[in-house]
């Protein structure tokens, strides 16, 4: 498994060092840095084409039968964010149909669908493929929405991954491990020229890719082992997830859109609030996740533990943002 890892780091790297060079040089998915965008906390031109170096090493899928199979979602994943990074055009509707196609293609070729909700709550088939389906586009989304400072998106990712390899080898798999070392090992090879400095960006492209692959991974490991519990994989992805409904009910609330972007996301106020750097912020936030996700991989098994850890973690997250949003309020009023 070491060598996969190794092999994979070391293809993302040197990809992503060409595709630096290259898209400086050409002028090619750069991602402006004085556009009037809530997003931006760069100061210079910056490529945002990282997920060409990861889906470079994660080639090395190749090797195994389940890779294989996940390849051709995978690529569709990457496309339904890579061509924003390249034009800035393509459409939501378009953007969702690409994610639904590698989502749909993703339950088709490995059967990664959830009919056991822990609890004694069975789904019929066809209900499961539609709710894993949901699960892993949202998820493709949630990882987007928080890829917003230096190693924030792809440290997070790596939690995951670390998580699913301990999973899989209490388990056992070692083709599911060789399969986690090699994407993991491809998103090290980015993480390292994003964090810090900040060389390169994931993109959308990038942040899609991601999130579909660990939302296949968790939902076959949750689908293939009964002692593994939806809940789990639930908790181990409960940041980005509620990162999503909390901005979605925040917006409705007070009469916004769910799609329009804005500068109130709890990443965003820890930036201004509490570590006004870029990488710190990241660093804050991964530290601050990693003793929900210890406690989660710990108790893999137990749903009703699973559950109480999410709950921690939303109530954690409220107490939190609301602090530091009535801190801005307040020095803002």
């Amino acid at each position: 498994m070491t060598s996969f890892f190794f092999y994979a780091f070391s293809i993302s790297v040197f990809i992503t060092l060409a595709v630096i060079y290259f898209t400086h040089r050409y002028s090619l998915f750069m991602d402006k840095h004085d556009t009037n965008k809530p997003q931006n906390f760069h100061t210079s031109e910056t490529p945002r084409a990282g997920g060409i170096g990861i889906i470079s090493g994660m080639g090395l899928l190749l090797v195994s039968a389940f890779g294989l199979k996940l390849i051709p979602s995978i690529l569709f994943a990457f496309l339904s964010g890579i061509f924003e990074d390249f034009h800035n055009s393509l459409s939501p509707k378009l953007r969702l149909f690409l994610q639904f196609i590698a989502a749909l293609m993703a339950v088709w070729l490995t059967d990664a669908v959830v009919t056991y909700l822990g609890l004694g709550i069975h789904l019929p088939y066809w209900l499961g493929v539609l709710f894993s389906l949901f699960a892993i586009v949202g998820m493709m989304n949630a990882i987007n929405i928080i890829d917003g400072f230096n190693g924030l998106a792809s440290g997070v990712i790596l939690v995951i991954l670390s998580s699913f390899a301990l999973i899989s080898y209490e388990h056992n798999n070692t083709e599911m491990l060789q399969i986690i070392s090699i994407v993991a090992g491809s998103v090290l090879g980015f993480f390292v020229l994003n964090f810090p400095k900040g060389k390169i960006f994931l993109g959308d492209g990038g942040a899609y890719m991601l999130g579909f692959v660990v939302a296949v991974i968790g939902i076959f490991l949750a689908s293939k082992y009964e002692n593994v519990s939806p809940w789990y994989i639930l908790s181990i992805f409960i940041y980005p997830v509620w990162e999503v409904l909390f901005s979605i009910i925040r917006k409705i609330s007070i009469g916004l859109s769910p799609m329009q972007p804005d500068s109130f996301h709890f990443h965003m106020l820890v930036h201004r609030q509490i570590t006004k750097n870029n990488p710190l912020t990241a660093l804050f936030i991964v530290l601050g996740i990693l003793p929900f996700s210890i406690a989660s991989t710990l108790h893999s098994n137990n749903s009703f533990y699973n559950i109480k850890i999410s709950i921690a973690f939303i109530v954690c997250y409220v107490l939190l943002y609301a602090y530091l949003r009535h801190k801005e309020d307040k020095f803002t009023a």
